[in-house]
């Protein structure tokens, strides 16, 4: 049997592996023709020999059949989605063509799918014609984020008398990358839009070179509507006037992932609240044209094109918004202590607005936390209360060295930051809105250029 589509070659098997592929039964006939055999011998019993023989010939000759079967096979998968939030659900499409000029047997089709995915997936497919096409069907959805291989697809080929039965495997698999549900944030009325977004919105020169900072020479091509009379006075030729053009707003959102600042773990713990805020977070300010890089404590970002600004908003959001996405299915606790690897990457320069999402902090980090805030523009911080989130029926004391919530969140305040705690159960859409409310908004972007 051989393959071909987007699943590729199946693998052949040897005579050897064929054998490996006797079923229970068919076993138990080889094991009883040996053993009527033996008592033939020795009870001088010939008949007993003939049925013995019989026995252990209908495996055998089941096994060099199977193994001797040439269907040509063409084996595809398709997921729709390819990329889900995590606990939606996404469909696979498995589509098998017999190419060959003989009839198949009966098929058992079998889909290797990781265990968070659900179990899996078999069918049987009844004898398929030549030429002839068979499309099934699942349903894939995981509560937890992730790169999911599916693949490699298998083919189970039996006997008529279930004798033996042979896998086959294709070559390649696809990938189901499962996203943070992202959660849609109010745009709220922002009394300080102007030096972040809207009409109001500060303007820079559309420079045409590094030293264009005056009105330069005619170009061949330039509007003549755009000629500066009084330059052209000035200097004895045309000069034309530099056109402005609208400074996008920058924002970084950092995501405290050390795994000291989030006990507990699991779909519902405060660090997946974290990593969903962040995504929710990055996706509403693409979308309203902001340029929005992603930082991790580690120091680990996720630029734009040039390797130093964020990716861009606007018309390209949706492309933006699906790489940030998938770097925060695949981001996991850090063994990092602190906060500072993340501080060397902040200070380089003014990042516009920060938005951060903290886990428990001790006086230190809490210091390096103020220290990050002197490099923005404005900055709004979500805390999240570790003790509450894994706290018992008894409740757990406060572990060496970490400051409880309301000093953290006063430390933080007066280092001028906009801090809010989370517990669990918050809506990131209402504390977004609060933190509006007391910043006059977390989208303005005092000085925040690229």
């Amino acid at each position: 049997m051989s393959g071909g589509g987007s699943e590729g070659a199946p693998e052949r098997d040897g005579l050897r592996a064929a054998l490996g592929g006797l079923t229970t039964r068919g076993r138990s006939f080889l094991a009883a023709g040996v053993a009527a055999a033996v008592c033939s011998y020795l009870l001088g019993q010939a008949d007993l020999l003939r049925v013995g023989l019989l026995l252990a010939a209908l495996p055998l000759v089941c096994v060099l059949v199977l193994h001797r079967t040439r269907y040509r096979v063409a084996g595809s998968r398709a997921l729709t989605p390819a990329r889900v939030p995590v606990a939606a659900e996404s469909r696979v499409r498995l589509r098998m063509e017999n190419i060959s000029r003989l009839p198949t047997g009966v098929l058992m089709l079998q889909d290797r799918v990781p265990y968070v995915l659900g179990p899996r997936p078999r069918f049987v497919l009844d004898r398929v014609e030549a030429g002839g096409l068979r499309e099934v069907s699942y349903r894939v959805r995981s509560d937890l984020r992730g790169r999911y291989p599916l693949g490699p697809l298998q083919l189970r080929l039996s006997d008529p008398f279930g004798m033996c039965e042979l896998t086959r495997s294709f070559s390649t698999s696809d990938i189901l990358t499962v996203v943070p549900r992202v959660e849609p944030l109010p745009a709220v009325p922002q009394p300080g839009e102007a030096t972040g977004y809207g009409e109001g919105r500060q303007h820079s020169p559309a420079l045409a070179g590094e030293d264009d900072v005056i009105p330069r020479g005619y170009r061949h091509g330039d509007d003549l509507r755009r000629i500066h009379w009084r330059s052209t006075a000035r200097y004895g030729e045309l000069m034309v006037r530099r056109e402005e053009q609208p400074q996008k707003a920058r924002c970084t959102v950092l995501l405290d992932t050390r795994e000291t600042a989030h006990p507990g773990s699991g779909p519902d713990s405060a660090f997946e609240w974290a990593v969903a805020g962040a995504a929710s977070t990055a996706v509403h300010l693409l979308e309203r044209g902001f340029s929005v890089r992603l930082l991790t404590d580690t120091g680990s970002s996720v630029p734009g094109p040039d390797g130093t600004g964020g990716l861009a908003g606007g018309s390209d959001s949706a492309d933006a918004a699906g790489l940030l996405l998938d770097t925060l299915a695949v981001v996991d606790h850090s063994e990092q202590p602190g906060l500072s690897a993340a501080y060397e990457v902040l200070r380089g320069g003014n990042e516009g607005l920060l938005v951060a999402f903290f886990g428990d902090l001790d006086e230190e980090q809490a210091a390096v936390a103020g220290r990050m805030r002197q490099r923005s523009g404005a900055a709004v911080a979500f805390v999240l209360d570790g003790d509450a989130w894994t706290r018992g029926p008894g409740g757990l004391a406060f572990s060496d060295g970490q400051v409880p919530l309301a000093e953290r969140l006063r430390l933080l305040r007066e280092a001028g930051w906009t801090a809010l705690p989370v517990a669990p159960g918050d809506s990131l859409a209402a504390l977004w809105r609060a933190a509006a409310d007391r910043t006059g908004a977390p989208e303005t972007v005092a000085g925040g250029r690229s």
